[in-house]
C-alpha cells in the first residue's frame, strides 16, 4: 500500500499534523422571487470551520501560538504579518484555503489516557475584511478544489 505524506492543516503559521476532524459549514441565504413560489440563493451565510486535532509530544508547544492567534487583535496581527492587513487568520487544508478566518473558540483537553497528547478543538468563523481578500480566497478555493483531485 502506498503511504502518502501527511499534509498538515495550517492555522496561520501553526501546522497541525494530526487532524482527526475538519468540518466546514457553508450555506446560502434564500429569497422568494416576487409573485412566484420559487426561491433563489442570493448570498452566502457565515462560513464556519471546526477542527479537531492532536498535539502529540513536542507539538504540545504549539498551544501558546494558537492562543496568541486567538487573542491577537486585527491591528496587532497587521503589525506581525503584512498579509494579515488584507485577511484574517489563514486556514490552509488539503481541500480549501480560507483567508478571512477568526478563531472564536479553543478547547484543550488533556487526559490520563494519552498523557503525552493534547486534544485541541478550534472553532473559526469567516470575517470578511476586504473585497480583494474575498476574491483572492474564493479563487484559491477553486484552485485547491481542482488540484485536490490529484492529491
Amino acid at each position: 500500500m502506498n503511504e502518502q505524506p501527511n499534509i498538515p492543516v495550517l492555522i496561520g503559521a501553526v501546522p497541525l499534523l494530526a487532524v482527526t476532524s475538519f468540518v466546514m459549514n457553508e450555506g446560502y441565504k434564500t429569497a422568494t422571487i416576487a409573485g412566484s413560489t420559487l426561491t433563489q440563493m442570493v448570498a452566502p451565510t457565515t462560513k464556519t470551520i471546526t477542527i479537531e486535532a492532536l498535539l502529540i509530544g513536542k507539538q504540545r508547544a504549539l498551544r501558546p501560538a494558537l492562543e496568541a492567534m486567538a487573542l491577537t487583535s486585527r491591528l496587532l496581527a497587521s503589525a506581525s504579518a503584512p498579509l494579515m492587513k488584507l485577511a484574517g487568520v489563514p486556514v490552509v487544508a488539503k481541500t480549501s484555503v480560507n483567508l478571512d478566518m477568526q478563531i472564536t473558540s479553543l478547547i484543550f483537553t488533556h487526559d490520563n489516557q494519552m498523557r503525552d497528547t493534547l486534544r485541541v478543538t478550534i472553532s473559526l468563523i469567516h470575517v470578511p475584511r476586504t473585497q480583494l481578500g474575498g476574491l483572492l480566497g474564493g479563487s484559491l478555493d477553486l484552485v485547491m478544489a481542482g488540484g485536490s483531485a490529484f492529491i
